[in-house]
């Protein structure tokens, strides 16, 4: 790791583990329902197809995907009601990962910090920290697929969060569980971090004892 990089963490399954919802079809179908929508009776396979077309890497915010399963049998619905249904649909129960407050701290001690998460859910991300130990004031830049428009492994992903974080794309050090997406860094030229290889408490103690004597 070199002294100028700037650290990005993955959220789930590196930070926090999360409770999935089971059957998110089914999830959504009640709070539509709650809304006064009925589905429609094969709603679990419409929930399954594609009905956007979207360019690879990008992100299709998930309110946008039931909006479209929707029409695509016939049932009309406000782009306000899909989202709202489906931020009701995934109230995530939160696991704080034993040493992901400490590591993301000795990480800021070394340099700057962000958050690149793939999520579709609208909000899922912000909340999820909230129910967490974790400090959202912690990272120097927050960045969700929903909101940036794409996810990781696409290099767009990785340079939105290296924007706000005023370096380069190539001076990220990517700390994930998934080398499939947060491993993608490598192709930018930055660094990957395994947490299934290099606990996070072993990194918090890999960037304190880097760190000068004050």
């Amino acid at each position: 790791m070199t002294a100028t990089a700037a650290f990005v963490f993955d959220l789930f399954g590196t930070l926090v583990a999360v409770d999935d919802t089971p059957q998110p079809a089914a999830a959504v179908a009640d709070a539509l329902a709650a809304r006064g929508i009925s589905v429609p009776d094969d709603w679990a396979s419409a929930y399954r197809e594609p009905h956007i077309d979207a360019e690879e890497g990008a992100e299709i915010p998930l309110p946008a995907h039931v909006a479209a399963a929707l029409a695509s049998r016939g049932v009309d619905v406000s782009d306000t009601t899909a989202g709202q249904a489906v931020i009701d649909a995934f109230e995530p129960v939160v696991e704080t990962r034993a040493g992901a407050v400490e590591a993301v701290a000795a990480a800021g001690e070394a340099g700057s910090v962000g958050l690149l998460s793939n999520c579709a859910v609208p909000t899922l991300v912000a909340r999820t920290l909230s129910r967490s130990a974790l400090d959202d004031e912690a990272f120097d830049a927050i960045v969700v697929s929903v909101d940036c428009g794409w996810r990781k492994p696409d290099p767009r992903a990785f340079e939105a969060v290296a924007r706000q974080l005023t370096v380069a794309a190539a001076e990220l050090v990517v700390v994930g569980d998934t080398p499939a997406t947060d491993g993608g860094i490598t192709d930018c030229g930055g660094e990957f971090i395994d947490v299934t290889e290099t606990s996070l408490p072993t990194l918090q103690t890999s960037l304190t004892e880097s760190q000068p004597c004050r």
